[in-house]
């Protein structure tokens, strides 16, 4: 499968997409400081600059071009400061009591993420499951362990068991 990619993964910056929320500061102006949601199109829109790409990029990133945005003819030295106020959801899919969209929380295994769906379904593969990760705006799926650490956006599919 594509576990290689996922191992490459685990230890790189966080980096933003669609259904994140973030807290950004503009230190000494209220009226910019405020919570903002990435769109569908991987956007967050803020009053004076507008739209700002952030799809696939790190809160230091985003940081940055909004900085370059206000300097640009709005505010002589901007200091910004860009925080995940709520992650994106997780889904889980397959033998599990309620499968669906769950909110995302830090230290997130693969067998809390099951719990939290209400666990295995009767008919359950109980020791791995498939994990797809957008990778690099490319999704890829590997057969994991219930320890498995769970990213934001990560989709888990808890396969039906041979007998």
């Amino acid at each position: 499968m594509h576990s290689e990619l996922f191992e490459a993964n685990v230890n790189t910056p966080y980096t933003l997409a669609s259904g994140d929320r973030l807290r950004v500061i503009v230190f000494g102006q209220d009226a910019l400081t405020n919570s903002y949601s990435v769109d569908s199109a991987g956007r967050i829109s803020m009053p004076l600059i507008g739209l700002i790409n952030s799809q696939g990029t790190t809160t230091a990133a985003l940081e940055r071009a909004i900085e370059g945005r206000l300097r640009n003819g709005y505010l002589r030295e901007p200091k910004v400061s860009v925080e995940v106020e709520a992650y994106r959801p997780f889904y889980v899919l397959g033998e599990v009591t309620t499968a669906g969209q769950y909110p995302f929380v830090n230290g997130l295994t693969i067998q809390k993420a099951v719990a939290i769906a209400g666990g295995f379904g009767p008919r359950a593969t109980k020791w791995t499951v498939d994990v797809t990760r957008v990778i690099d705006g490319v999704p890829a799926t590997a057969t994991v362990p219930l320890t498995y650490p769970v990213n934001p956006g990560d989709t888990i599919t808890v396969r039906e068991r041979f007998f």
